[in-house]
């Protein structure tokens, strides 16, 4: 039968639909189909994809399609079943000899995508046929990286066990699994890798920032807590930039981890950056968090603490046309002055909402 470039669309939705008896009665009548679809994806990554183990065999069995084909981001029906946590489709593409760590764009391999679903028996299956957890992609992360990120302590155990040394790992830019356990409020995750791994304390990635400042920065009070208790980590350490933790939770609108900080932990809430002389509520107001310069002035920011170029909160408010923060700055009673050039805050003004704010409190 003449091989033809792409198949009726009934076909396609037969196979996608796991209608066997209906994908039966088209290719009989077309012939054999080698389907380029719009992402390059054959009648095979459709079947892996949507998890018709049936399908799978009929197209293989039957029509002898090959298993390895790669579609336009080089994957094939492996990296698809895997991704999907498909394990009929998985365990039969892998009996049929599927090359069991293929490439895909980037870099991925089937376990890799496994790791980005909570499927145990999936990402077994894989390491049993030989997959390597070692591998990385381009990004420099390996299956145990991708699997902190998802936070299953099952999976995380799993793999440190199959491959104790999958933890001695760094992306491309110097992050640890346990940085990304710690961004993503993967609480049992961070335990598994405080227990099972040796990480230094405070490990820092090429921006100088710690899983504490990540945990921080992302609202994971509790992870922050764990890190201090279980791994000796300092809330006052500093990264590439001068910046401590609660410059970035000030960064990120973090309010309650800025209270933890403060509050519990004793930071300085005018604590400075390092060269700039930023404060967290110049941080604060230069990304138009009002409820962060509002918990901040509660916690007893210096409301006319200036930077090293003699610049007030007002200032990055107003460069940011942030109007509301503004407001805020001036009810509180922050009056404008000039910075080390001459230039007042409200010079910087070019939103009409800003400059209203100014002609409301004329005093400042």
């Amino acid at each position: 039968m003449a091989l033809r470039t792409g198949p009726p669309a009934a076909a396609a939705a037969a196979a996608a639909e796991g209608q066997l008896c209906a994908l039966r009665e088209e290719l009989r009548g077309a012939g054999r189909v080698g389907y380029p679809g719009p992402a390059g994806d054959t009648l095979l990554h459709c079947a892996a994809r949507l998890g018709h183990r049936d399908v799978l065999a009929y197209l293989v069995e039957t029509w002898d399609m090959d298993i390895e084909a790669a579609n336009r981001d080089y994957k094939r029906p492996l990296h698809e079943a895997a991704s999907q946590g498909h394990r009929d489709c998985v365990r039969y593409l892998l009996g049929r000899g599927a090359a069991v760590d293929c490439l895909k764009k980037a870099d991925w391999t089937p376990l890799m995508m496994a790791c980005t679903r909570k499927n145990l028996e999936v990402i077994q299956d894989l390491v049993e046929h030989g997959a390597n957890p070692l591998l990385k992609n381009k990004d420099g992360w390996n299956s145990l990286h991708i699997a902190s990120r998802e936070g299953d302590p099952l999976i995380l155990q799993y793999l440190l066990t199959v491959c104790p040394t999958a933890w001695k790992t760094e992306s491309k830019i110097g992050r640890t699994p346990l940085h990304t356990a710690a961004m993503h409020g993967c609480l049992d995750a961070v335990k598994v890798l405080l227990q099972r791994c040796q990480y230094r304390a405070d490990c820092a990635d090429r921006c100088g920032c710690t899983p504490f400042m990540d945990a921080v920065q992302c609202g994971h009070i509790d992870v922050a807590q764990l890190l201090l208790e279980q791994h000796e980590a300092c809330w006052a350490a500093r990264d590439a930039l001068g910046a401590q933790a609660i410059h970035r939770a000030a960064v990120t609108g973090q309010d309650e981890a800025l209270r933890f900080l403060v509050s519990k932990l004793g930071a300085d809430v005018n604590a400075r950056a390092a060269p700039s002389h930023l404060t967290p509520l110049h941080f604060a107001a230069k990304e138009g968090h009002v409820s962060t310069v509002r918990v901040l002035l509660s916690l007893g920011a210096d409301i006319n603490s200036k930077d090293e170029r003699n610049r007030s909160a007002l200032h990055l408010a107003c460069a940011g046309q942030h109007a509301a923060c503004v407001e805020l700055l001036l009810l509180s009673g922050l009056s404008d002055s000039p910075d080390v050039s001459g230039a007042l805050a409200q010079q910087l003004a070019r939103s009409a909402d800003v400059l209203q704010c100014f002609d409301r409190h004329p005093e400042s």
